[in-house]
């Protein structure tokens, strides 16, 4: 027996599981973890590559877009960034994918994009999306303002007013960056947009939280307003530059030893082993379990 509600279908008889999708191939580098964290934070989740992925969008293929809840485009190098970060990966998706990611979307699924998917989603138009116009490009993210390839750590800022689905109850988190491209800029007009929708979720920040106006490194590529991450209107399309999947356990961080010591010291001890950016995947495994 089953009966609807909402966008989703519920199964009596048995709970139905959250499906992640993680897309890989030509220079994707992180569907490992991104796929290790999905599995931590509770999702059936899966690794496809993108070509053999979209061969299969056709009817009586068994992997379609519509039976995930999570669609992940993550980072890496995508087409070796040909033509510029995320774009050729943008064309693909469009052509071979555009009317099912529509679908995707107004079925009130969610999709996240980490660095070069980041990248990919604001080619696609897939964010800002302001007024839920999903196809027109208005920012963009570009080479950082030291013309080099950064691997750093980074506070970010996280904006509780925002409609994210991924960051909901989150005040900070520490991530690692590593990109060449990835500064966002847009205009005057849209970055203001941004911030009185709410749809800027992460910003850059000194280690105390604060924002660190446009400081290098803590801001580390130049970023306008140390924007790090935004959302579209819905919340349910989210995309960063730092990699949540790479900061998966406590041990990933660089002074995971100092900060065990400090709380031995203290007569303490680590209540999590989880790392920062699995809360990230935490959320949006609970938001899609709760409605179905």
């Amino acid at each position: 027996m089953t009966r609807a509600k909402g966008h989703f279908e519920i199964r009596d008889e048995k709970r139905q599981r959250v499906k992640a999708l993680v897309l890989t191939g030509y220079g994707l580098n992180c569907d490992y973890e991104t796929d290790y964290s999905l599995k931590l934070a509770g999702a059936e989740s899966c690794r496809i590559h993108i070509n053999e992925f979209m061969e299969n969008q056709k009817p009586g293929s068994k992997k379609l877009l519509k039976d995930y809840h999570i669609l992940i485009i993550g980072g890496g190098f995508s087409w070796a960034d040909d033509h510029g970060a995320g774009v050729i990966m943008a064309s693909k998706l469009k052509r071979h994918l555009g009317e099912q990611i529509e679908k995707f979307i107004s079925d009130g699924k969610l999709i996240l994009g980490i660095c070069n998917g980041f990248q990919a989603l604001v080619n696609l138009g897939l964010l800002p999306g302001f007024e839920n116009n999903y196809k027109e490009r208005r920012v963009a993210l570009t080479y950082n303002d030291s013309g080099n390839f950064i691997d750093t750590w980074v506070t970010l800022k996280i904006n509780q007013a925002s409609p994210s689905v991924f960051t909901k109850g989150e005040l900070k988190m520490e991530l690692p960056v590593r990109h060449g491209e990835g500064k966002f800029y847009a205009s005057d007009e849209d970055i203001d947009l941004l911030f009185k929708n709410n749809q800027v979720v992460l910003q850059y920040a000194g280690r105390d939280g604060r924002e660190v106006n446009d400081i290098w490194p803590l801001n580390p590529n130049g970023s306008l307003k140390n924007i790090a991450g935004i959302c579209d209107p819905t919340g349910r399309i989210f995309g960063l530059m730092p990699h949540p999947e790479a900061f998966n356990h406590y041990t990933n961080h660089p002074d995971w030893t100092r900060k065990k010591e400090a709380l031995i010291r203290e007569g303490k001890s680590s209540a999590s082993v989880d790392g920062d950016g699995i809360r990230i995947f935490r959320n949006a495994v609970k938001y899609i379990a709760d409605r179905l």
